[in-house]
């Protein structure tokens, strides 16, 4: 089969790969009709995330159709089209019983933090992931849900990470009535937390970021209040300003690992590898919180060290919450969302590639071509 593989920092290509195949009686094998290109798969594409190896297949936002399925496997059938969450949980552990299926214990040998993820390094499990024409999807009872016939593979699409994890940073916020959030990063995450704060009580939205095209996207998708970082010396500053010099109840960091900041920073983060990238979000996230404010962290970063300020997080008394979202969790609300009309994910969705075009995908992707704020890849039809 056709499948995206890796070549190394900023070299993907196509390449034919063995058909997946049925490996345990739990899994279930689904041809892929979209998959998208995810902020987080651009950490990969640049070499910033550790143990990303020579022929990985990326892709963990994934739809398509059921082919064939394990001895075991019950919910699923040939011929069902599903969504598939960017996390694989056995659905039974210590931690997918309380919800938290992003940190399965069972899934991941590599690491103690976070459990599988599809096409997303060795770190994560090494599982190959969507950006091909087939995939193989482990514990296929626990992740994948039968799309309801009314929703559209796009915005199906976007309920497999992208949608579903701004959602979750707004939650993680513990957002009250009438709280003025601040959202650093106007991508695809940080647009979906910034309208999904208003589905949560918010009284103000503030969205940061320095590229015009998604400033604009934030207006109108998110109806948020914008912050050019370019126009201002010190963005931090600037906020207080706004919120009349206390800072912001609520900051969500939807930037993470790449953030702009210091030189020495990114040479510290991408070549020597010492820490997980640039702290320079999460710090300015810290900053502009007010005393006794709350951080949601769904920005992603690297399991190693940062240099975050965390001695300012302790002496304002923040409370800071982080994880990689369950998404599967957000689903039944964010269905009823979507089915009343209060949103439609899609609408982030600003470029579409075939499969033979990957490469061109992510270049477009990564250097914020053509006002790009979420392609998806276009593999098959239904």
């Amino acid at each position: 089969m056709r499948a995206m593989v890796y070549r190394g920092p900023y070299k993907i290509g196509l390449a034919d790969k063995p058909e997946p195949r049925i490996e345990h009686p739990n899994d279930a094998i689904v041809r892929v009709l979209r998959a998208g290109v995810c902020g987080s798969d651009l950490h990969l594409y640049h070499g910033m995330m550790p143990d990303t190896r020579i022929g990985h297949t990326f892709g963990h936002e994934i739809v398509g159709v059921v082919e064939e399925v394990g001895s075991s496997v019950q919910s699923l059938s040939p011929g069902d089209r599903v969504m598939v969450p960017f996390h694989i949980s056995c659905g039974s552990c210590f931690f997918c019983r309380r919800g938290l299926f992003t940190n399965c214990h069972n899934v991941n040998a590599n690491a103690t933090a976070i459990g599988g993820i599809f096409g997303y390094s060795h770190s994560t499990g090494g599982f190959d992931g969507g950006q091909a024409e087939r995939v193989r999807v482990p514990f296929a009872d626990v992740g994948p849900q039968i799309i309801p016939d009314w929703l559209s593979d796009e915005d199906a699409l976007m309920l497999t990470d992208a949608f579903a994890t701004g959602y979750f940073g707004a939650q993680l916020g513990e957002i009250r009535e009438l709280d003025t959030v601040v959202v650093f990063g106007a991508g695809p995450v940080g647009l979906s937390a910034a309208r999904s704060a208003w589905f949560l009580g918010a009284g103000r939205v503030i969205v940061v970021d320095h590229l015009d095209y998604r400033l604009e996207k934030a207006r109108t998708f998110a109806y948020a209040e914008t912050v050019d970082i370019r126009s201002h010396r010190d963005i931090v500053v600037a906020l207080k300003r706004m919120t009349g010099g206390l800072g912001a109840d609520v900051v969500v960091d939807a930037v993470g690992a790449e953030a702009d900041g210091h030189v020495l920073q990114h040479v510290m983060a991408a070549k020597l590898k010492l820490q997980g990238g640039s702290p320079v979000a999460l710090n300015w996230s810290i900053d502009s919180a007010r005393k006794g404010g709350r951080i949601a962290v769904i920005g992603a970063y690297g399991p190693v060290q940062s240099a975050v300020r965390i001695g300012d997080a302790m002496n304002k008394g923040l409370s800071i919450r982080a994880n990689q979202a369950p998404v599967k969790r957000q689903w039944p609300r964010l269905l009823e969302h979507i089915r009343a009309g209060h949103v439609k994910p899609s609408e982030l969705l600003t470029h579409r590639f075939e499969l033979d075009d990957i490469a061109e995908a992510y270049h477009v992707f990564s250097a914020k071509l053509d006002d790009c704020i979420k392609p998806a890849v276009v593999v098959g039809e239904g």
